[in-house]
């Protein structure tokens, strides 16, 4: 760590408060606008390239956040330095989500300019200010990959839209294989779970902040859309179903793992690599929590009619994703799943087949009846097998 006199970054102190700060509450806020505006852009165009291009986008906006987050946790969040690298990622990613609707389109080149600034210009930021060895090494080591995945944003931009689609999952692809491996460079190395001195509450709180994000860009979604309707008695029931699916999975959430993540964090002998396994579980629960905002707009726009296949994907796809998030956090807390997300999985894939018979309305009711039995059953299950966090294998 730097002195005090020190004008470089230094790493986090035993001080720095273990709660997240109030700067990284408002940098979520832009994340909710994100969240929305790719709910909103999938709803309009969903179809099977609509549901790529969204998913490529959120990957995106995800890595942002979560690196964000990570190299928070390393750093001292009350030096000014740290701030100014902060206020300009957050007013880099509020332009990034405004671009989000013409990403597409006669955006594209400006949506992967700033998305590249803000993966390059942090990691340069870095090694200009901070004088631990460890986050220079990194940084330099995330700049040679993120420099590769440039070339295929940036030339992706200047294509038709299904080339720009391909180059831009190659890109992201590219920045998440490196990312899992530790950003692995001849003679550099890669990173180590030292180089990440994780907070256990203050990084379990930030996950659960950022379900609470993509819950919240639900709701706003649900209202907006249910505000411009005729208030007729079949939106009504729509908005009454979608409001409790969103409802419920927060409360399947809460239920037990999301309360332990923290004591689960703690006790890891590697909590780097749990802390990786959380944010891709989380990852998954938020993209399942973006299904049901897009059902929202779609269900309360048209509650009866037909079912397109790629709405069925959407309705039932959304809690599907969720639970299998879900379940995969039981087992990193846990090291097992309830059997309860199984059966919910099993269910939804069950009734999907016979799905395309029924109304949008009823399709989604479906989804809210199999979310109800999944959180009925741990309420019960709580009652009679209280449980602690146990260490599975990948600690």
């Amino acid at each position: 760590m730097t002195a005090e006199g020190d004008t470089g970054l230094p790493a986090r102190g035993r001080g720095d408060p273990a709660h997240p700060a109030y700067l990284e509450l408002f940098f979520d806020l832009v994340y909710v606008f994100a969240l929305i505006s790719l709910a909103e852009e999938l709803a309009t165009e969903l179809t099977w390239t609509g549901i790529a291009q969204t998913l490529v986008l959120l990957l995106a906006f995800t890595l942002i956040w979560a690196l964000t987050v990570w190299v928070r946790d390393t750093l001292d969040q009350a030096r000014s330095a740290v701030q100014v690298l902060f206020i300009g990622t957050v007013a880099a990613s509020l332009l990034l989500a405004a671009t989000v609707p013409d990403a597409y389109g006669n955006r594209g080149l400006l949506f992967a300019i700033t998305y590249v600034t803000i993966r390059l210009g942090s990691n340069v930021y870095t090694l200009l200010f901070v004088r631990e060895p460890f986050h220079r090494s990194r940084s330099v080591r995330v700049l040679l990959w993120e420099a590769i995945a440039t070339i295929a944003w940036i030339g992706g931009a200047v294509l038709d839209e299904t080339d720009r689609l391909i180059l831009w999952a190659v890109a992201i692809g590219i920045e998440y294989a490196s990312a899992a491996l530790g950003w692995p460079v001849p003679r550099l190395g890669r990173s180590h779970s030292e180089e990440w001195r994780l907070t256990a509450e203050r990084l379990s709180e930030r996950y659960r902040q950022f379900v609470i994000v993509a819950l919240g860009a639900s709701l706003f979604v649900t209202a907006e859309t249910f505000s411009r309707s005729d208030f007729g008695a079949p939106r009504v029931w729509a908005l009454v179903v979608v409001f409790l699916i969103v409802v419920l999975m927060w409360r399947i959430y809460i239920y037990r793992a999301g309360e332990l993540l923290t004591e689960a964090i703690a006790k890891s002998a590697r909590p780097s690599l749990l802390g990786q396994s959380a944010a891709v579980t989380h990852l998954i629960m938020v993209a399942g929590i973006g299904g049901a905002a897009v059902t929202s707009k779609l269900v309360i726009d048209r509650p009866f009619g037909e079912t397109p296949p790629s709405w069925i994907a959407v309705i039932l796809g959304g809690p599907a994703l969720f639970l299998l998030g879900r379940g995969v956090l039981d087992y990193t807390v846990f090291a097992r799943v309830s059997r309860s997300r199984l059966v919910g999985l099993v269910l939804l894939g069950g009734v999907a087949p016979v799905t395309y018979l029924l109304p949008p309305l009823v399709v989604a009711l479906l989804a809210m009846i199999v979310l109800a039995a999944v959180a009925v059953a741990n309420l019960l299950s709580t009652r009679s097998h209280p449980r602690t966090a146990a260490p599975p294998a990948l600690r």
